[in-house]
């Protein structure tokens, strides 16, 4: 009797694999890039930056963003993190504008402004790692971009 509950569940395991590689085949990945990185007007004392995301849905099914959760980074110092949940449908073969909020982590801004301080540069690097849930069994888009911002204009 063991052995053919264990036979059932494996059985049930494996159609339930094989059937969600059939409910999207050749699943491609969205690209996600950052549009928008601006400061917003608040009446308080603690900063709000406004991000703005772009996603490309190259799939022949729209994806209907659950959630998003994201973290930067300047100069390997965590930032800004947060969460979304309140997201557009991304159309099938199409694209949408996502636009986050978040705030800094004051400590780890203080860290990035004391290494700053003790050692000037006219750029720094950046880096952005956001995790998009597009809900059901398709898997979760993981985005990790990075780079250098220069801070004196006409330098690259």
């Amino acid at each position: 009797m063991d052995k053919l509950l264990r036979s059932l569940l494996l059985s049930c395991l494996l159609f339930l694999v094989a059937s969600c590689a059939i409910l999207h085949p050749g699943f491609e990945q969205p690209t996600v890039s950052v549009t928008s990185f601006r400061a917003l007007p608040t009446g308080s004392a603690v900063p709000r930056f406004e991000i703005g995301l772009h996603v490309v849905n190259p799939n022949s099914f729209p994806l209907g963003l659950q959630g998003i959760s994201y973290t930067i980074n300047l100069e390997g110092h965590r930032i800004l993190t947060g969460v979304a949940n309140q997201l557009p449908q991304i159309a099938a073969y199409g694209e949408g504008d996502l636009l986050l909020q978040a705030s800094p982590d004051l400590l780890n801004t203080l860290k990035l402004f004391s290494d700053l301080m003790n050692q000037p540069r006219e750029s720094f690097h950046y880096e952005l790692l956001a995790k998009l849930d597009v809900g059901g069994l398709l898997p979760k888009i993981l985005v990790s971009q990075s780079g250098q911002v220069t801070l004196v204009p006409g330098r690259e």
